[in-house]
């Protein structure tokens, strides 16, 4: 009888506790619920309004998004988000992975040169953009230079409508690459030993084990790290507006540029709103679709 006395008395307590933390965490959900939900809310209702800058916004039942659906600039700038989302995902994957391989085979370097090597993504972007938009200079820039003295044709880089979407794809990768590795090596990390000690005793090669034993594992990561890096790339705005502001003419115009545009520029409050959600939509589509691939691959 004292035995259950005892036992209850530390859950009420338990309880009681969980109840305090949850009163104090309280303010700060509301809040930060409201910060979220408020934008979000008020572009929505932006974006059901023809509203531009001077006049009283009026309700016109969605038709921003009937226009939406007719505009060729639209449907140009989707073009090329998806086309710079898949190329950087792709290029920042490849490279991050192999980074990430390095960094856990060659576990003799030192601190300062893993830090070098993962250093650029904590650089922000206006300095990244202005940095790169010197190197590609077409008249003194050092890329140019560079490929002058091996031998090579110059380029005009973001200059040149063929060009600008790798190039900017590029930039970005260099950027955000070593965040990729860091994913991908706290993943390589976490793998189990047992495994690979099998594999060699097997007799299997290098190649063979990183196909079949190494990738397959790693899969759950580097999902992971698409999930975190697409609600970036979708989104791609602060390196493009400095380095081309969707130039040259269109050519990386991306949804986030022309929502901008539209929005500070043309002043169209609503239809850049709507734009704005439709962009919304498809970053959250694209989460979800990598989520259940996720599920997928975990082990």
């Amino acid at each position: 009888m004292g035995r259950s006395i005892h036992m209850t008395i530390p859950m009420g307590r338990s309880i009681g506790t969980r109840g305090q933390l949850a009163c104090l965490s309280l303010p700060a959900v509301v809040f930060t619920s409201a910060m979220i939900a408020f934008p979000f809310a008020y572009t929505v209702w932006f974006s059901l309004h023809e509203y531009s800058f001077g006049a009283k916004p009026r309700f016109n039942f969605g038709m921003n998004y009937v226009e939406l659906a007719g505009d060729g600039e639209f449907w140009n700038g989707l073009r090329i988000t998806l086309l710079l989302y898949l190329l950087s995902l792709a290029l920042q994957l490849v490279l991050g992975t192999w980074v990430a391989l390095l960094l856990h085979n060659a576990r003799k370097l030192s601190g300062i040169v893993r830090t070098l090597m993962i250093s650029p993504f904590v650089l922000p972007p206006v300095v990244v953009g202005m940095m790169w938009l010197v190197l590609l200079d077409p008249s003194i820039g050092a890329v140019n230079y560079l490929l002058q003295a091996a031998g090579l044709p110059r380029s005009d880089w973001l200059a040149s409508p063929v060009w600008v979407i790798p190039t900017v794809a590029l930039i970005d990768t260099w950027q955000w690459t070593p965040f990729v590795a860091l994913i991908v090596l706290g993943g390589l990390q976490s793998l189990p030993p047992s495994v690979y000690e099998a594999a060699q005793i097997d007799g299997a090669s290098r190649s063979k084990t990183f196909w079949r034993i190494t990738l397959p594992l790693l899969m759950p990561t580097l999902v992971t790290a698409a999930i975190l890096r697409s609600v970036d790339l979708l989104r791609f705005f602060d390196i493009i507006y400095i380095t081309t502001q969707g130039g040259p003419g269109n050519a990386s115009n991306t949804l986030n540029i022309y929502g901008f545009r539209k929005g500070f520029e043309f002043f169209e409050f609503g239809y850049a709103s709507a734009l704005m959600i439709t962009l919304s939509a498809i970053v959250l589509g694209a989460v979800l679709l990598l989520v259940q691939a996720r599920k997928r691959v975990a082990w």
